[in-house]
């Protein structure tokens, strides 16, 4: 009997799955398309727009993977990550251009047009604001070569002796260069360089002192619902010169490029999947209005995501067509959003 129950076992161990309706992998075992999801909500944003129609319209399943700006390029290289729909490759060129070169990332094209960032602070502090009672305190406060002479109106708190200029989480590229430039301006002599610990620590610093009616001096960026939110001025710099950027950092930032970008073997793979995000492109003010939308309600950005689907359809079945643009339709009509 026994010798008998191991021949049984043994046939069994050698005969394929498939024998019994079983296959060796089932299709819901595909692996997952992986979204490099920076830490900004636009990124997030729009990360989620793409993931509902691969989801939904492709069948895929979809991960958002938290990363910072600098290990999110080495995954992307590495195919950790597959897709991110925001790369901002002008705050990160070294990274990017050594990734394109040796092929492992591919551009899929623009999402919106060049984004602008800065040194930014509250209008009020230029222009007052009557309807809250508020004096100008810097009317003179136009360029960073007028900070020295306004910098007590941005004291640190943990160093009185100095302003405070309120930067990016260390991960980001971008605040290497914000370093750079305080040095290049000789601004050290008057501001501590605070690292804020996250994006969103970085909008709560800049929205905390907005409404307390405080000064603040913050790197800041668009397309943002803080930015669509709150009246701030960007702060004149020297023009743009990329050998002076790329060498002391003394100058304005470029308009950003906003590219969609993905892994190479992994488009390689996807020509579909690849076709679709090369179409898909946004503006500026559809992203701003939908991240101010998504404040305003206290929503997930995946909610976000579905009401703007539902929202602009002749936009996204420029995108996709054909069965793949019903079943997402047909997804948004059974969703709660």
């Amino acid at each position: 009997m026994k010798k008998y129950a191991f021949f049984v076992l043994l046939v069994l161990c050698l005969v394929p799955a498939s024998v019994f309706g079983t296959p060796l992998q089932a299709s819901g075992d595909e692996p997952p398309v992986v979204f490099a999801d920076f830490s900004w909500d636009s990124v997030q944003f729009h990360n989620r727009v793409a993931g509902f129609i691969l989801e939904h319209g492709f069948g895929k399943k979809v991960v958002y993977s938290f990363t910072e700006e600098v290990p999110g390029f080495l995954g992307l290289e590495r195919g950790d990550f597959h897709l991110a729909m925001e790369t901002w490759v002008d705050n990160s060129a070294p990274y990017w251009e050594k990734a394109e070169k040796n092929g492992r990332m591919i551009s899929l094209g623009r999402n919106f047009q060049d984004a602008p960032q800065g040194w930014y602070v509250p209008t009020f502090l230029i222009k007052g604001d009557p309807s809250r009672g508020i004096e100008p305190s810097a009317p003179g406060l136009k360029s960073v070569s007028d900070l020295p002479r306004y910098w007590e109106l941005f004291k640190d708190p943990e160093d009185e002796t100095k302003g405070r200029f309120l930067n990016g989480p260390t991960g980001w590229h971008v605040s290497v260069t914000n370093a750079e430039k305080l040095q290049a301006y000789g601004l050290n002599e008057h501001f501590n360089n605070f690292h804020a610990g996250s994006a969103s620590a970085l909008a709560v610093g800049i929205a905390s002192a907005y409404e307390r009616g405080k000064a603040v001096l913050a790197y800041y960026w668009e397309p943002t619902p803080l930015l669509g939110k709150y009246d701030m001025t960007k702060l004149e710099e020297p023009p743009y010169d990329p050998e002076i950027f790329n060498t002391t950092g003394g100058c304005d930032f470029p308009a950003c490029r906003v590219l969609k970008t993905g892994n190479t073997e992994f488009l390689e793979a996807e020509p579909e999947i690849r076709a679709f995000i090369e179409r898909y492109t946004t503006t500026l003010e559809l992203t701003n209005q939908a991240l101010a939308f998504m404040e305003d309600n206290n929503l997930t950005h995946g909610e976000a995501a579905a009401a703007f689907l539902k929202k602009h359809p002749d936009l996204w079945r420029k995108w996709v067509g054909g069965p793949v643009a019903e079943k997402v339709a047909a997804a948004l009509a059974n969703s709660g959003n």
